[in-house]
Order: C-alpha cells, then structure tokens, then sequence
C-alpha cells in the first residue's frame, strides 16, 4: 500500500507560492514609510517646480546682512 503523505513528483516542482497575509505591525509599517516617501515625492516636486518657475532678479543678486532677514543697500 501506497502512503499518501509521502513526497511525489508534482510536489517537488516550484510553481506560484502563497504568501502570508502581513501582519499588522508591518502594515502599519509599510503605510508610514509610504507616507514618509509620499512627503518626500512632494517635496522634491515642489521645489523642482518652484526652481523652474522662478523669474530671475533682474538687479542681479540681493545680498543680506548676516542678522537681517531682509535684503539692505
């Protein structure tokens, strides 16, 4: 008699495994660090936009003293 828990052929080949369901902890995990690299995304488009938009001075550039905040003459 044939057991029927042994190994055969057809369990051997690798084919699509299942994964388990992540647990809480690395969703919540996983939802933080989309947050974090969504904030990121924004930021640096932002600030590419901005670089892109900018007018240049026509003056040239404006200096500032080093305990002003706005520029002097």
């Amino acid at each position: 008699m044939r057991n029927s828990f042994a190994s055969s052929p057809l369990s051997t080949r690798r084919g699509v495994r299942l994964m388990k369901t992540p647990s809480y902890r690395q969703q919540v995990a996983r939802r933080r660090w989309m947050v974090a690299g969504g904030m990121l995304a924004l930021a640096l488009v932002s600030g590419a936009v901005g670089m892109l938009t900018a007018r240049p001075d026509p003056r040239g550039a404006v200096e500032t003293g080093p305990f002003s905040y706005f520029p002097y003459q």
